[in-house]
Order: structure tokens, then sequence, then C-alpha cells
């Protein structure tokens, strides 16, 4: 019968004892009905399944429709959906009620695809569940999606006269907004149904919110005005929420209108509402009118109001608004700390950021952990990676946020090892490693030239699963294009779908080959991106006159400079001009240099004068030098290269007393150029060498070799100078 029921024999007779029903009855003495209260009293799935095998099969019950589907439904309320199947699969000629019971039970459990199934299986027979379980199928086809199916029920149920039941209807109405169904049969159903039932149409509104139907609940709203019926503040903000899904600040403000016209903005719910739609559509403008004009304010407002200022790029404004709310009384929550420690955190004020962590500690509202990690953040980009470290440690209950958010920390301040050590503590301890973690973890790989690192974490990111994010896999391949492998880069890249790649994935991409000098990739990768209707911004110009430089191509330097104001109207920032200084300074041409740089519409920065001053001394243009050189050093007095490079133009042209002039700058003032650094990975091991660096167990084998490939390199040149001579 039920092969996985136990036998009567297992089941020890000390768990239930049963006076009025011996164990060795071989015929019922009761009918099936006195079972019924039995179920009801069963609380355990061993009692249970005691009656079920010890008395109803044993006494032949196990065939009786009305039993089954009582023992169907108490083994579903115990959580075993598995024996509920197995007791509706056992019955040989199941009727509407069995079927109806069954579907009821795989729609709760969410069993979607077998409730429909089984309800096709019904159908077949030309049976029909009755009407209270229509609802339970219906919504199966809600959460599938599943319109086909959906619209073949409604026949059904029309044809059987069941959609007057109100069940039966709301679950049709729920189907046709969930699926995007026909708008005319849930107009029609809503007309009949609702008429000017005020909490009917704030329920479908609602639901049409939920369901990401935003579109749909300014269509029900406008239904709703043209039947008569009243809307109350629980429409407006479901009506906001739904401009916020849209993005349409247009449509956020009628409703605002509609707020203020119907007298509800005296309500501090909707306010509230407004306030927050304001504040996720970017318009600060609105959001601060509004919230001056609110006598009413409560922490929620404050709190919502500190964070538009943080996220629209006003931290200061931010922490003088938190200042205002302590002075109005209001208490600070988590909520406005998180908001406050993040502004400090963007200003990297570290004396207000230990203000703010005083007052969190204070107000007791470090209970939560994330918290911790706004702080965590917070010290990290203050620069105090200790206080930081001390919070991490302190965690209790720490998250993948707080081991990602120090791990971070560790990379930005050229910490990498500490990162890398702290991930493979995180992965010991069996905290799951999400995307962001991944490609927080990466550079810490490159900076130190680790390319089995990046391979080991492309593996276990493909392991998890994490590959298949468009960010993940961008993080992979640039990191193998920065750690030599271009190749492996552009195979990555080339994996992925052209209609998953955005302007991140195309921009890394031209960068890496840029870097690695293959500028015909680079211009292949700018059509494949101007034909997928991906639209190029700064950041792929920029990576396109990089390739231009390394490759030494002024002229198409020149038009990409051009392409990029007039076909896209984008004004060349300070990067830009400084590409085109470096392209043309290198190819000779400083005279254009030089007019670039005075015609640039704003000041130019060290990153400009820096490549200029380079020219200078790659074509012994000293006059240019000495100019450069004075508004170089006057925006970078401590940076020791100005002084160095300055000093090598003037050794060139012969001028010593220069020469002896900035050696001269450097001793008085103590400073020092910082020694190149690289790094270098063979078999599994990292190794760190520095310029003039003798430290290594075999530099004298090293600084042979070097000798060696020095030799072999002049008489490269020597002999092609001969052969260029001879022709």
């Amino acid at each position: 019968m039920l092969g996985l029921l136990p036998p009567a024999c297992s089941l020890p007779s000390r768990h239930v004892k049963f006076l009025r029903f011996p164990a060795n009855q071989t015929r019922p003495h009761t009918t099936a009905t006195h079972y019924f209260s039995l179920l009801n009293l069963c609380e355990n799935p061993q009692h249970l399944q005691q009656i079920h095998a010890r008395y109803i099969i044993l006494h032949g019950l196990h065939q009786n429709l009305n039993l089954s589907s009582k023992l169907i439904d108490s083994y579903a309320n115990l959580g075993l959906l598995g024996l509920s199947q197995q007791v509706f699969n056992s019955i040989t000629s199941p009727n509407s009620l069995l079927y109806g019971t069954i579907l009821k039970i795989l729609s709760k459990f969410g069993e979607y695809e077998k409730t429909l199934l089984v309800y096709k299986q019904m159908a077949l027979q030309s049976m029909y569940p009755p009407e209270d379980t229509y609802p339970f199928v219906i919504r199966s086809c809600s959460c599938l999606l599943d319109v086909r199916s959906g619209e073949k029920i409604h026949a059904q149920v029309a044809k059987l006269g069941f959609d007057s039941f109100d069940d039966v209807d709301d679950a049709l109405v729920e189907f046709y907004i969930k699926c995007d169904g026909g708008f005319e049969n849930e107009k029609g159903m809503i007309q009949r149904k609702f008429k000017d039932l005020k909490s009917r149409w704030n329920s479908l509104i609602s639901l049409a919110v939920q369901n990401g139907k935003s579109e749909k609940s300014f269509e029900l709203f406008k239904l709703m005005r043209m039947e008569g019926a009243e809307f109350d503040s629980g429409t407006l903000i479901n009506l906001l929420r739904s401009t916020v899904e849209l993005k349409s600040l247009e449509l956020g403000r009628i409703v605002h209108c509609v707020a203020v016209v119907s007298d509800f903005c005296k309500y501090l719910s909707v306010n509230t509402a407004l306030l927050s739609m304001y504040s996720k559509l970017a318009s600060l403008e609105d959001a601060k009118m509004l919230f001056d004009k609110m006598s009413d304010k409560d922490r929620v407002v404050w709190n919502i109001m500190i964070s538009a200022y943080y996220q629209s790029g006003f931290p200061k404004e931010s922490l003088e608004l938190l200042m205002c709310m302590a002075r109005s009384g209001v208490r600070a929550d988590l909520f406005t700390a998180i908001a406050a420690v993040s502004s400090i955190s963007s200003m990297k004020n570290i004396e207000w950021g230990k203000q703010m962590h005083a007052n969190v500690l204070r107000n007791g509202s470090d209970y939560q952990v994330s918290v911790h990690n706004s702080l965590i953040v917070m010290y990290c980009e203050c620069e105090d990676l200790n206080y930081a470290r001390k919070i991490f440690d302190s965690v209790k209950t720490k998250t993948v946020v707080s081991w990602s958010s120090m791990i971070k920390g560790y990379v930005t301040h050229d910490q990498s090892l500490e990162a890398l050590r702290l991930f493979s503590e995180m992965k010991l301890g069996g905290v799951e490693v999400d995307f962001v973690t991944i490609i927080n973890i990466l550079p810490a790989c490159v900076n130190i030239g680790a390319l089995e690192h990046v391979k080991y974490l492309h593996g276990y990111s493909m392991k998890l699963g994490l590959n298949s994010l468009s960010s993940v896999n961008t993080a992979i391949f640039i990191s193998y294009a920065k750690c030599g492998c271009i190749e492996m880069a552009g195979e990555l890249f080339d994996e992925e779908k052209i209609d998953s790649k955005d302007i991140i994935t195309w921009n890394s991409m031209i960068s890496a080959y840029a870097k690695h000098g293959d500028w015909s990739q680079c211009f292949k990768l700018y059509t494949q991106m101007k034909q997928s209707d991906v639209r190029p911004d700064l950041i792929t110009f920029l990576g396109l006159l990089a390739a231009c430089v390394n490759a030494g191509l002024v002229e198409e330097g020149r038009i990409i400079f051009k392409e990029m104001k007039e076909s896209y109207g984008y004004e060349p920032s300070q990067e830009h001009y400084a590409s085109m200084v470096n392209l043309l300074g290198r190819a000779g041409h400083m005279d254009e240099a030089r007019e670039l740089v005075k015609d640039m519409p704003f000041k130019p920065d060290a990153r400009v004068w820096g490549p200029l001053l380079s020219a200078c001394k790659m074509h012994s243009e000293t006059e240019l030098a000495e100019l450069t050189a004075e508004k170089l050093i006057s925006m970078e007095p401590e940076n020791a290269g100005n002084y160095v490079l300055l000093s090598n133009i003037y050794a060139a042209a012969g001028k010593w007393n220069g020469v002896a002039k900035m050696r001269t700058f450097l001793r008085d003032r103590g400073l020092k150029k910082t020694p190149g650094c690289s790094w270098i990975e063979i078999g599994k091991l990292v190794h760190e060498f520095w310029a003039a660096d003798q430290s290594h167990p075999q530099a004298d084998a090293i600084y042979t070799v070097l000798g060696i490939l020095e030799l072999e390199i002049m008489e490269g040149r020597r002999e092609s100078s001969e052969e260029l001579k001879s022709s």
C-alpha cells in the first residue's frame, strides 16, 4: 500500500495507548467517522503513522475517501508532504473532494507545477474540484506566471459558475495583475466586484506594486477614479512607490499635486512617502522644500533627509542636518548613524569619525553589525587601519560585508598580503564568499603579481557560480590582463554574451589591450562596441588615447580626440588632455603640445604638466622644460621625481649649474625619489624587487644574467646599425 509507512510491529505500543482498539482486532468495531476525532488529536508524526498503519490500513479503511482526505490533511499539517502524496497515490479511484484536498496542500507547500499537473490529470477525467480549491490552483498559475494555463482555468471557472465566489474572483484578478494578462478581463472583474470598495482597490494597487507592475498600479488608480471610488493615504503611498520603480520624477510630482489637492499632506505618512520619493529620485531641491514645510518631523523623516544629502554628494550638509536633529530633541538611531558615518567616510575626516563613533556608543546604536561595518569602512577611508581592525576583531557576529570591507581596506592601502591572509582566514572560518569579496580581493593578487592566486579565484568563483555575473567576469579578466595574461583575458571577454556586456566591460577590455600595446584590438573592440548600441563614454576615449600613445599613433589620436568632442559632445578632462600632450610630445610635436595646453578651457594640473616635462627631456627642450618644471614643482613641491627629471634635462644640455641647484633642493628639503618596485611569481612564490636592490638571496646570479642581456642588446643594436648603413 504505502511503502514508506512503517508496519505495525515497528511502532512500540508505549507511544500511544488506545483502550477501545486492541492491537489484535481483525475487524473494525467502529465506523470511519470515529477516526476523524482521533486524527484531530495527533500532534506527533509517529502517533499519526501508528494510527494509519495499525487501524486504518489494518481495518481496511485505506480506500475510504473521506477518511483518506482527512489523513492527507493531517500529514500535511505536520509538514509531511511526501506522506500526504503517498496516501493520495494509494487511492485507486480518488473523487473530486480528494483531488481538492491534495491540490490545496501542494499549492500551500509551493509545489505549483505539481498542482497544475494534478489539476490537468483531474480535468482529463472530466472531474473538477470544489470551488474553494480554485483560488489555490489559480494562484499556482500566478506564481509560475503561466498565462496559458491560467486563461484555460479561468474559462473552466466561468463555465462552472465559480467566478461568482469572492475568493475565486480575487485570485483571478491577482493572476491577471501578476501575469500582465488581458486587462479587459481584469477590468471587467474589477468593475463588477469592487465598485466603491476602497479597501479592495487599495489591495489591488498594492498587489500591482509588490509584483513590479508599477504602470498597472496607475491604470488601476485611473479605473478606480472612473468608478467614483474614494482613495486614501494608503493609495497615494503605493503610487509613490510605483513612481520610484518607474524612475519618474514627473509622475511623483503629479501624485504630490493629488495629495495637496485632496488634503492628504496633513498626514505624516504621506509626507514621509513623498520625501522618500524625492530622495530616491535624486531631487534634493524638492526634498528640501518639502522637508522645510513639514511641521511634524519624526526620526524617519530626519533620517531620509540626512541620507538624501549624503547620496546627493553633500556630506557636510548631511552632518549639519544631524546636528539640527540633535538640537530638535530627536534621538538618533542606527539608520542615522549609518548615514552619518557614510558622510564622514566620504569626507575622510578622522576627528569627526571618532566623535561619531563615540556618539554611536553613547546612544547604544552599535548593537547592529551594519553599524560596525560602516565604522570599519569609515576608518579605512580615513586611513586608520588599526582602528578599523580593532572594530573588525570586536564584532562577534561578522557578516560577509564585515570581511569584505576589511579586505578592501587593506587592498586600498597597499597591504595586499594582509588582505590575502584575511581572505584565507575568512574561508577557513566557513564564511560564504560573495561576488563583492571576489571583486575586492582580486586587486590584491594583481598588486603582488600573484597570477596563480588569480587563477585560483577564477576557479573558485566558477565553483560558486559567481562568474555568471558581469561584474565578477570583468574583474577576473582585468586581473588576468594586469598579470600579463592578455590572451586569457580576451577569451573571457569573448565568452561573455554580447548583450550582457555593459560599458564597464567594454572599457575594461579596451584599456587592457591598450596597456599591452595592441592598438588594433582596441579599435576593433571600439567598432564592435558602437555596433552593439553601447554608447562610448569618457573612459572609452581615455583607453583609446592610451592605445595611441603606446603605439605612437598621432593621427589616430587626433581623430579620436576630435570624435569625442564633435560626434559625442564630451568635454575632455585633465586625463584626456594629458594623454594628447603625451602623444604629441613623444612624437616630437612640441609646439602643438604647447598650444594644446595653452588652449585648455581650465587650468592644467600635474597630470598634464608631467607628460610635457617628460617630452622636454626626450627632445632636449630645455627652455620649455624650465617653464614646465616651475609649474609642476609649484603643484607638487614634495615630489622628488620632478626635481630629478629636471636635473636630468639640465645634465643632457650640459647645464651643470642647474644640476647642482636641483640636487641642493633635494638635499635641503630631505626629498628622495621613491624607488621602483616590481614582483614576479615563480612556483607560487612571489619575489619582490626594488631599484638597485641587492637583498634577494640570488642577487648575484640575477645581476649576472642582466649584464649578459645588456651586452646582447648592445650587440643587437650595433648589428642593426651596421645593416642600416650597408643598405
